[in-house]
C-alpha cells in the first residue's frame, strides 16, 4: 500500500490546492497485463500524474480521459487490450488485457 498511499494523497494535495483531480484504478485484469487489480494513476487537471496503471503503455490515453472526467466530473470505464485497435495504438502488446474506473476526486 506504501505506493498507492502516497499516490492518494498527491491527489488530495492537489485538491486542497483547488486543482481538479481523477482518480483511475485498475478494476480488472485478463491475461498478462503490465499492472495488477489496484493500481492507481492520479491526474490533475494540467496533466500532472502520479502512479501508474498500465506501465507506461495506456497512460497517454487514460491521462487524456481523466482530464475529461475532471471537467464533466462524470465517471468512465476504459478497456485496453490486444484485440483493440486503440490499445495496439497506444502501445498495449503484451497480449492482456486491462480495465481502469476513472473517477473525479472530491
Amino acid at each position: 500500500m506504501g505506493d498507492e498511499r502516497s499516490i492518494l494523497e498527491q491527489a488530495l494535495a492537489w485538491r486542497r490546492q483547488g486543482r481538479g483531480v481523477a482518480l483511475a484504478t485498475v478494476v480488472a485484469t485478463w491475461g498478462s497485463s503490465p499492472r495488477p487489480v489496484g493500481s492507481l494513476l492520479a491526474v490533475e487537471a494540467a496533466g500532472d500524474f502520479v502512479g501508474s496503471v498500465s506501465g507506461g503503455c495506456v497512460e497517454a490515453a487514460v491521462i487524456e480521459a481523466a482530464q475529461s472526467v475532471i471537467a464533466s466530473g462524470t465517471p468512465r470505464r476504459l478497456e485496453f487490450g490486444v484485440s483493440d485497435a486503440d490499445a495496439w495504438a497506444v502501445g498495449l502488446a503484451c497480449g492482456g488485457r486491462i480495465e481502469v474506473f476513472v473517477e473525479p476526486v472530491s
